[in-house]
């Protein structure tokens, strides 16, 4: 059986500036999961976004979890 659960967010206020969100599951261990989320702003915020930070503290209950920050940067053409 496959199946699909959706956890919708309607912000208040101005938009997060969240551009995208994906999740990916270890090609080798399936029990491993990342999520990304992709943020549009001036500035990062120093721990992470509040949506982040929440998603953290919900993902907590089901094993260790790494969350850090990155910066996107420019890809130069590999030869």
């Amino acid at each position: 059986m496959n199946w699909l659960e959706v956890i919708k967010l309607r912000s208040a206020g101005k938009g997060l500036g969240l551009v995208e969100m994906k999740t990916y599951r270890h090609a080798a261990l399936d029990t491993d999961l990342s999520v990304h989320l992709h943020w549009e702003s001036e500035r990062t915020e120093q721990n992470g976004n509040a949506l982040g930070l929440r998603l953290v503290q919900a993902l907590k209950e089901f094993g260790l979890i790494d969350h850090s920050l990155w910066i996107e940067e420019m890809i130069l053409p590999v030869r």
